[in-house]
């Protein structure tokens, strides 16, 4: 089997010793998902039945996430005047019924962004240890350009990225290409005490 390796930009034969772990993105739970989102799910369904087919039923570990923490998840919940929960437990139960209705097959793991909170306390200590992350007023930035290999993946020179396409400019940064790791509840958000 020969699958395309976006890193090498080749075709490469697939060859595993013991386990396939597939960790694909899931949606950010503040509405129903669109076609957009229904896209990258039937696609990374396909490929673990296609997988199990192949090699065997319990060769393949899928793990989507659910971000249940973020600014538009705040907005809309505080537009609806519910809890942070409410609003992200009704957009998961949603997503599991177009997902079924897709024909789509539950992950094997569906881990919450909230219910994981020190594992990302404890990475983003890790990546300011190593320089490539800086705290300003309780928010955390990681520093693009302090990683040479920033872009290898999706083939960007940063060089050639505009600042403030995907990411809101901020005079806090260092860069405006940086992006926030952390961010500092303002008054009346969820938070999670942190180092920061």
């Amino acid at each position: 089997m020969k699958l395309y390796n976006t890193l090498t930009r080749q075709t490469e034969e697939f060859d595993f010793t013991d386990k396939i772990k597939i960790y694909a993105c899931g949606p950010t739970v503040y509405n129903f998902i669109h076609i957009g989102n229904a896209r990258p799910i039937c696609i990374f369904d396909v490929l673990r039945r296609y997988l199990k087919y192949k090699f065997s039923e319990n060769s393949v570990v899928f793990v989507q996430n659910f971000t249940d923490v973020d600014d538009k998840i705040i907005r809309k919940a505080n537009e609806e005047n519910i809890s942070v929960k409410e609003l992200t437990d009704k957009y998961i139960k949603e997503y599991f019924t177009d997902a079924h209705g897709l024909n789509v097959l539950d992950s094997d793991i569906h881990p919450r962004v909230s219910e994981n909170i020190d594992a990302i306390i404890g990475l983003i200590e890790k990546i300011i240890a190593n320089g490539y992350a800086y705290e300003v007023n309780g928010d955390v930035y990681f520093a693009v350009k302090k990683f040479n290999e920033y872009g290898k993946l999706s083939g960007k020179n940063t060089e050639n990225l505009l600042s403030g396409a995907r990411v809101d400019v901020d005079e806090k940064k260092s860069d405006p290409l940086d992006f926030a790791l952390w961010k500092a509840a303002k008054p009346g958000e969820p938070f999670w005490e942190s180092p920061w």
